[in-house]
């Protein structure tokens, strides 16, 4: 009786229609948009599995479907819609459909028969604009931080079970140490003590990645740097809602948040690597091909192609998968997810990791189209080469070149080399870097630094000599361009990158629960550190109030026996800036300085608040900088 049932119930079943799955939409990316904007079209990246062949339709004012595009994978369209400039915000619904075919067995064959449209019903957000970016220029003082690094503000969120990455180890300099938003926002208040106008975050954007055997270490991707969706941010750090309290309350304490964006590559995991729209999404090679990490086959007028297309088009470690800008969809996801921030989070800054890594025609296409929606925004690039003429090709310059770079500001590495050499070598090399500034279109937008997330720790490269670091620190904050401090700095925190960047990444004293030392508060650092901090503090406060050291001109002076002599003027003041790098004091005649220190005759030291009566004659002591307000 069994054996006649179930041979009944697999008659049955080979004769009975089969259909396919239904219409199921899982993602729609930009995950909503704005109305308006001054490009009136959004190209929406649709994903569902075997949504390829869907008709799409919306029912809305001012708002068409102009195109839908088809491409390798079954489970993609992209929508080109029309938002009108008269688009009211609200919900509009996008109406899927497809016809799937019937099908029936029959005597182990499959027949078609017909089909059925199945449809569905997605909602989409039309919000209004509410981003205000604020200009960051030469008036700010940036502080970069890793946020798993700096502090920890939310417990509850360190690690979870439905992520690749499920470890947090302090003890360990590889993996999480639980840091997030919640903890930069308890210590806002820090930062305006020190003089900060300007966060630098490093990435804030979802990584849900394996650890990844580097060096033979396994390593997880606290950093930032391998991004899994664009439209999340790590639920580690806090997630969207986190980030845009983050903002918010930086916003109504003045200070101006910078995000980095990474264009380059993507994370092994991202979702979209995972399940490719079509293979050229990457930069795709017969073999694996690493990059070459050089710029000079990009400004080479002589270089070959092939050098070229393995700098740019070669992967920049093989778990970042790279991502092709020349494929359209491609470059339309990136470009409207960065007009999608900084709508959506408010942010006031980008910073644009392995910038000439990118495809650079795709690049200035994304710089014209964040600018033309927000002028005010400032966009710098880490460009890390290997001299002022190439550093400057890829920024906005006044070299004779066929293509020409938009880009606003460069994050300026030679500056960088220049400072480490002036203190350890040859003062001369300041004067010698910034002379060649002529080559920018405007050098006062460069981003300058004395250390990195990349780089030795600067109180470690000039050997831990506080007098150095004073001289490092005034120059920082009194030449021209955009300073930028790396978190702990101010405390004298050291270490070279030897034997990894982890060395240069430790945790911030005070940030983490049981800490020995808080950091944070002067009665938790030691004379030293306190020296530094305010060292810092006391700079940056007189630059808040000086428009000469933010905006005014520069001139400089030939350096003359180890002294380095500069001045930062405007209509409203003159700051005469003096450098000793000799071991013994030094008495400085003015005479050759006449031509900036004409009608003045007295002067205020910055540093100590003590007056300077005498201006024909300085007193400078060994190894160390004076800033004089000229009265």
């Amino acid at each position: 009786m069994f054996l006649r049932i179930s041979f009944f119930c697999f008659l049955l079943l080979e004769t009975l229609p089969l259909f396919a799955q239904g219409l199921k939409i899982q993602r729609i990316n930009p995950t909503n948009w704005y109305v308006g904007m001054r490009k009136q079209q959004v190209q929406l990246l649709v994903y569902g599995p075997n949504i390829k062949g869907a008709k799409v339709k919306v029912n809305y004012p001012s708002v068409f479907v102009d195109r839908v595009h088809q491409v390798e994978s079954p489970n993609y369209v992209f929508v080109d819609l029309t938002i009108g400039a008269d688009t009211k915000p609200g919900t509009l619904q996008l109406q899927f459909s497809k016809v799937f075919p019937l099908t029936e067995r029959r005597n182990n064959s499959t027949i078609v028969n017909g089909g059925r449209e199945m449809i569905v019903t997605v909602p989409y957000e039309l919000k209004a604009r509410t981003a205000r970016p604020q200009t960051v220029d030469s008036r700010d003082f940036v502080y970069l931080l890793l946020p798993d690094r700096f502090a920890n503000g939310d417990p509850s969120n360190d690690r979870f079970a439905d992520m690749a990455d499920t470890q947090l180890d302090r003890t360990n300099p590889f993996l999480r140490h639980g840091g997030d938003l919640a903890g930069i926002m308890k210590h806002l208040d820090y930062f305006k003590e020190l003089g900060v106008t300007t966060l630098w975050l490093n990435p804030v954007i979802e990584n849900d990645q394996p650890t990844t055997n580097e060096g033979g270490a396994m390593r997880s991707s606290y950093h930032g740097y391998g991004f899994t969706d664009h439209y999340s941010v790590d639920k580690r750090l806090g997630g969207n809602e986190a980030y845009l309290k983050l903002v918010a309350a930086a916003h109504a304490k003045g200070l101006k948040i910078m995000q980095d964006a990474v264009y380059n590559h993507v994370g092994k995991n991202h979702w979209l690597v995972r399940d490719l729209p079509a293979k050229d999404w990457l930069n795709q090679w017969p073999q694996y091909q690493n990059t070459t990490y050089k710029d000079q086959p990009i400004v080479d007028p002589y270089a070959s192609e092939y050098d070229r297309k393995v700098s740019q088009d070669g992967w920049f470690v093989p778990f970042l998968p790279d991502l092709n800008h020349k494929n359209s969809y491609v470059a339309n996801f990136l470009i409207q997810h960065a007009l999608w921030t900084v709508e959506y989070f408010g942010i006031d800054a980008w910073r644009v990791d392995t910038y000439f890594y990118n495809d650079l025609n795709f690049m200035n296409t994304l710089n014209q189209r964040l600018l033309e929606e927000h002028p005010n925004l400032y966009i710098c690039g880490e460009n890390w080469v290997n001299s002022v003429t190439n550093q400057a090709y890829f920024v906005k310059n006044k070299l004779n070149v066929p293509w020409k770079s938009n880009l606003p500001g460069a994050i300026d590495f030679q500056l960088y080399n220049a400072s480490n050499d002036a203190l350890n070598q040859n003062i001369n090399r300041w004067y010698e870097t910034l002379g060649q500034d002529l080559l920018y279109d405007d050098a006062f937008r460069n981003l300058i630094f004395l250390d990195n997330h990349d780089l030795d720790r600067f109180y470690s490269v000039i050997g831990e000599n506080l007098d150095k670091y004073k001289m490092g620190i005034t120059f920082l904050l009194t030449t021209r361009g955009i300073p930028q401090l790396y978190y702990g700095t101010e405390l004298l925190m050291k270490n070279f990158k030897n034997p990894s960047d982890a060395e240069v990444r430790k945790d911030f004293p005070g940030g983490f629960a049981n800490d020995p030392t808080n950091k944070f508060t002067a009665s938790g650092r030691t004379a030293t550190e306190n020296e530094a901090f305010t060292y810092v503090r006391t700079l940056a406060s007189f630059r808040k109030t000086s428009t000469a050291l933010q905006t005014g001109k520069l001139t400089q002076f030939l350096p003359q026996d180890g002294i380095y002599a500069y001045f930062r003027h405007d209509s409203k003041g003159t700051v005469m800036i003096l450098m000793n790098a000799n071991t013994t004091e030094k008495k400085l005649d003015t005479e050759r300085f006449r031509e900036r220190m004409h009608g003045f005759s007295s002067a205020k030291n910055v540093l100590t608040g003590a007056q300077v009566s005498n201006l024909q004659q300085i007193q400078i002591p060994a190894r160390s900088s004076l800033v004089l307000e000229l009265q």
